[in-house]
């Protein structure tokens, strides 16, 4: 039974894995033809993190998430008819098409927001984690943001007011080494660790490709942090496959160094752990033709979704006062 319940684990963390990355490859060609509006931040080799933190999340959890964050979203439960609407600005949206890919929200399944401010979601998760101290709901608050945003005051802010005040609060960092377009080790003097350490915060360092690392770790700090025993500080190695944004022609990055990227993909990281599992190629060739039926089906559906009505833009706005 042990054995089976492991190998049923990997497998809902692959389903949503494989989720995250055929998402955002298709958002790649939508994007390529004008279908999706602004600006997006995709997370192609990253999907581990969004996987193993969400699956120690429970329905009272709260997160924020960054400009890099569909795949957050995504594992915490958004439905990709609600995601594709959205974020190709159409009414049938979860945020009615205002948000798009940078602020996608959903309160009912506690997803505080999206961001385009490098690190201003982790104030937000910091009231929420204070909100759920405060009416002893037994929920925590989880903060993504990446090692760009190590050298943001409101960092070092949220975490002096959390530690003092003992919070409910998980600050996952994804760390892929680039501030943008510069190796963050230009951009930041100190290292993670250390900053925790100088707050008195614990902090756990793990491989942010490794999908059951990541999640065994979210677990017990997460139990811990329900126990009361926070806030806490989660740092997942990981790469950025893509660039800052979608288009950005990367220049920046050596070409054996985007070549080498393949080595260390979680997508087939998972695969691989599947296969020791007793999964065959037909088992894991399956669940991908059911995840791009999905997301196809998806968009799809969005494409014959209505454009918002403009009057509506100023909703939750505007007061009309007669």
């Amino acid at each position: 039974m042990a054995v089976t319940a492991h190998v049923d684990r990997l497998r809902s963390l692959y389903r949503v894995i494989r989720t995250i990355r055929t998402v955002e490859n298709s958002l790649t060609k939508l994007f390529a033809d004008g279908e999706v509006p602004g600006f997006i931040h995709l997370s192609v080799g990253q999907e581990a993190i969004a996987a193993g933190v969400c699956a120690a999340l429970s329905d009272q959890d709260t997160l924020a998430t960054t400009h890099r964050g569909h795949g957050h979203v995504l594992a915490r439960g958004l439905s990709l008819d609600h995601f594709f609407k959205e974020v190709m600005g159409k009414a049938g949206g979860v945020c009615g098409g205002r948000g798009g890919s940078m602020h996608v929200a959903d309160m009912d399944i506690g997803i505080l927001g999206a961001n385009g401010i490098v690190g201003a979601g982790i104030p937000i998760a910091l009231g929420s984690a204070l909100a759920h101290q405060v009416r002893a709901t037994g929920g925590v608050a989880v903060a993504f943001f990446g090692d760009g945003a190590m050298a943001e005051g409101v960092l070092h802010e949220t975490l002096n007011m959390a530690a003092l005040w003992k919070l409910p609060l998980l600050l996952v960092c994804e760390n892929n080494g680039w501030s943008e377009f510069s190796p963050t080790s230009r951009q930041f003097a100190a290292a993670l660790e250390d900053i925790a350490a100088a707050f008195k915060v614990r902090y756990a360092k793990v491989d942010g490709n490794d999908v059951l690392a990541v999640a065994d770790a979210a677990q017990s700090t997460v139990a811990q942090l329900r126990q009361g025993d926070g806030p806490a500080v989660l740092e997942c190695v990981t790469q950025r496959v893509r660039g800052h944004y979608e288009g950005d022609p990367q220049k920046y990055r050596a070409a054996d160094e985007l070549a080498a990227l393949t080595d260390d993909d979680p997508v087939t990281r998972t695969e691989a752990l599947l296969r020791q599992h007793g999964l065959k190629d037909e088992d894991i060739a399956q669940i991908t033709q059911q995840v791009e039926a999905e997301v196809d089906q998806a968009i799809d559906a969005a494409r014959a979704d209505v454009e918002p009505d403009y009057a509506a833009a100023l909703r939750d706005v505007y007061t009309v006062v007669a």
